[in-house]
């Protein structure tokens, strides 16, 4: 997308971000962002906003780690950190109960959202207490993917029906922002 802040686009009226944050809203105690640079057009979202909290922007574990670390130094009694990103604006609206649901069932550490057989490792539900793991793998071990740290946990994936649109559809490119567009007008309810 040439470098533009995708969460910014606008599918049906409104921007990603903004139907990311309300279909997550309901779902979630609070709401965080992760953002790495000026983050004052969020202030009126009514989220919070933490930066990477390594150096050098290393992707989308710091901003998991980011997410973690918040929740552990400022509310506690929270255990679980549910992470999506900006830039998917059909999240389903039962994705934070199905993604626990699947990881109480199978009584393991992580579950990740899958939809079409393929798993989409940002879109998960985090234990707090993998936070310093995540900061060594980080900042000691170069971890980039998402996928390849979570596999050192046990893990599963709980898959959503991709009809008739996939919750997981995200923006990369111009031709993407046009078929949201589409899938939106067509099922304004997705």
């Amino acid at each position: 997308m040439g470098g533009a802040d995708k969460g910014s686009i606008r599918i049906g009226g409104r921007t990603i971000l903004e139907r990311v944050l309300d279909r997550l809203r309901p779902q979630c105690q609070g709401l965080i962002v992760n953002a790495n640079t000026d983050a004052a057009h969020l202030s009126s979202a009514g989220v919070v906003v933490v930066a990477d909290g390594v150096p050098d922007q290393p992707g989308p574990l710091a901003g998991i780690l980011a997410g973690l670390d918040w929740a552990a130094l400022n509310a506690p009694k929270i255990a679980w950190v549910v992470t999506a990103p900006s830039d998917a604006p059909f999240l389903p609206r039962d994705l934070v109960a199905g993604l626990h649901r699947a990881r109480g069932y199978a009584d393991v550490q992580i579950a990740c959202a899958a939809s079409c057989g393929r798993r989409h490792p940002v879109v998960a539900v985090w234990p707090v207490t993998l936070r310093e793991h995540l900061r060594r793998a980080l900042t000691t071990e170069g971890a980039r993917k998402v996928e390849d740290w979570a596999a050192r946990f046990t893990n599963v994936a709980a898959e959503w029906p991709a009809a008739p649109v996939d919750p997981f559809f995200n923006v990369n490119t111009p031709e993407q922002v046009a078929a949201a567009e589409r899938l939106a007008a067509q099922f304004p309810d997705a």
